[in-house]
């Protein structure tokens, strides 16, 4: 008895949809549960210049934006005048603010920089665990804009969009 190779194929046929099937409800589930880890903020813990410890947990509650930077990064350095500045609109209705120098850059120029320039937000040296928490930070700058709930409403990775991000947080300081 040969065996009839169309017969073979249809058999052949609903279990390659079924794998198929399994692959794409595979990837939609490891896309969901990532996309979703990404909503929330990690526990993270940022030691500021003056050696006081703060964690995400402490700003539970509140609006703010971490802000990881370099004085290395020249785009870094062209947003941190419209980074104070926007801070400086917002901070009377509650922002808070955390720029994070990445664990690469020398804490004396981030000293330096922050006092030259008085920065008027929390400064933070990472020793690397802070990036990695907030999903392997490697590129600068990348902003994070946390609500009261410890939601991550935007990441933007490069300069913000400032009408976008002015736009964000007033809607997130009004509730």
């Amino acid at each position: 008895m040969s065996s009839n190779p169309s017969t073979a194929a249809r058999r052949a046929s609903p279990l390659r949809y079924l794998i198929a099937g399994a692959v794409v409800l595979a990837l939609v589930i490891a896309g969901y549960f990532a996309f979703a880890g990404q909503q929330r903020v990690p526990d993270a813990t940022f030691t500021l210049l003056s050696g006081q410890k703060v964690t995400t947990a402490d700003l539970k509650g509140k609006v703010y934006l971490v802000n990881f930077w370099a004085t290395s990064c020249d785009t870094c350095m062209k947003e941190m005048p419209q980074m104070v500045e926007t801070y400086n609109r917002f901070k009377g209705r509650g922002l808070e603010f955390v720029a994070v120098a990445m664990n690469y850059d020398a804490p004396m120029y981030v000293a330096n920089y922050t006092q030259t320039r008085q920065l008027p937000f929390k400064v933070a040296m990472d020793d690397g665990s802070a990036a990695k928490q907030f999903g392997n930070v490697q590129l600068t700058p990348t902003t994070f804009l946390i609500d009261k709930d410890g939601k991550i409403l935007k990441r933007y990775v490069g300069e913000p969009q400032f009408a976008e991000l002015d736009q964000l947080l007033e809607k997130a300081l009004k509730t």
